[in-house]
């Protein structure tokens, strides 16, 4: 029992290291005498993490790696010595492990570099609890003051700094409703550049957001645009409440999911270079409606068809996919909705920025337990019985 105990606390004290390895990081970012080191760093790379030099290469290891080591080393040694379990040194002998290859790296003795500095073009979407290559791209040639995870994406999370929306271009459809308007206007606080997407060439918005108009059904059109933007919101529909002639059918199936599938599939063929494979990303607001009625079974029978096809298509998706499951706001389309818009809108873009995949914000507690098992059910299934594209 006791050397189980000790081997849990060792596997414990390599998260604690790499949590102080990332403590390390972000005052590497503020503090100036260790920005000074650090500095050394960011200078060493090429945007396809090919070193600049092998001198400045070999500089950088030695003037931000071994003291980032060496403080590691310390921390776990002075945890270890001053508790009763040896199982800690495990965090220390890791550290040393990192010493003993940035010494190696700054000698020339050791070529190769560590995961996530592997040059080369980004394959595949940034990661999410661990962090991959294009996750840590994004904090050299994205925003240097965010994605500081080394391994862990635990800091991140906590801080609120696992995405940047700084000088994002994020477009919103649906932009003249209730949440769109709330969106821009969230998204804009966090310096974000927000681009409303409406069908209404009579809506107005406020000065410094840029406006396109697009119609169902000619979603292909708007491809050039949605070159240029990082991040599309999916936000619009429309509710016919009881009606279910052929006319309310077809509505709700365009303006629900059809129009939004398409928009998803123009968007995802933008997805070209490293850089858009880093920082493109996709929101959809599919609704609460995908695990529980709404009580009006036209707008049911489309949002579950739009949450379906976003589930599949996201298992290939060549970029990040977000989902936003919505419980009842206030709005046009539901003027007896319970939350706020404005506050439902920060929520998401908070959650946002700490890397959530799965936006869920509602008053029924029953939709954060059933979602979950839902959608990872439903994406297994996808998974086992289909196939991507050869």
């Amino acid at each position: 029992m006791e050397l189980i105990t000790q081997a849990v606390l060792g596997l414990v004290s390599i998260v604690v290291v790499e949590i102080v390895r990332d403590v390390y990081h972000v005052a590497s970012h503020y503090w100036p005498p260790l920005m000074q080191l650090h500095t050394w760093h960011h200078r060493a790379y090429k945007k396809d993490f090919t070193p600049v030099s092998s001198t400045l290469y070999r500089q950088a290891q030695l003037y931000n790696d071994v003291p980032e080591a060496l403080v590691m080393m310390a921390v776990m040694a002075a945890i270890a010595t001053l508790t009763p379990y040896y199982g800690f040194w495990l965090g220390f002998l890791y550290g040393l492990g990192f010493l003993g290859a940035a010494l190696a790296r700054s000698q020339g003795w050791l070529l190769a570099t560590d995961l996530t500095h592997e040059p080369g073009p980004l394959t595949q979407r940034p990661s999410n609890w661990l962090v991959n290559r294009t996750y840590h791209w994004r904090h050299h040639f994205d925003n240097t003051t965010a994605y500081y995870a080394g391994y862990f994406t635990v800091v991140d999370k906590l801080l609120g700094t696992a995405v940047s929306l700084k000088g994002k271009r994020v477009a919103v459809t649906g932009a003249s409703g209730t949440l769109g308007r709330a969106l821009l206007a969230e998204l804009a606080k966090h310096q974000a550049r927000p681009i409303a997407l409406t069908r209404s060439e009579r809506a107005s918005f406020d000065s410094g957001i840029d406006v396109l108009t697009w119609q169902p059904g000619a979603e292909a059109d708007l491809r050039s645009a949605l070159k240029s933007i990082d991040i599309l919101v999916i936000n619009h529909g429309l509710n016919v409440h009881e009606a279910r002639d052929a006319a309310a059918v077809e509505q709700s199936l365009t303006a629900n999911a059809l129009s939004g599938w398409r928009l998803m599939e123009v968007f995802f063929s933008t997805v070209d270079t490293s850089a858009e494979r880093a920082n493109k990303e996709l929101w959809v607001n599919t609704s609460e409606a995908e695990v529980s009625p709404a009580f009006s079974p036209l707008y049911e029978i489309s949002k579950r068809l739009m949450g379906q096809l976003v589930t599949l298509r996201r298992l290939d998706a060549p970029c990040v996919v977000r989902k936003i499951i919505l419980g009842p706001f206030k709005s046009q389309l539901n003027p007896i909705g319970v939350m706020d818009a404005h506050w439902v809108a920060w929520a998401v873009v908070a959650l946002v920025k700490r890397n959530v995949r799965n936006i869920i914000i509602t008053i029924n507690p029953l939709t954060y337990l059933v979602f979950p098992l839902k959608e990872a059910s439903q994406a297994l299934y996808f998974r086992l019985f289909s196939r991507a594209q050869p």
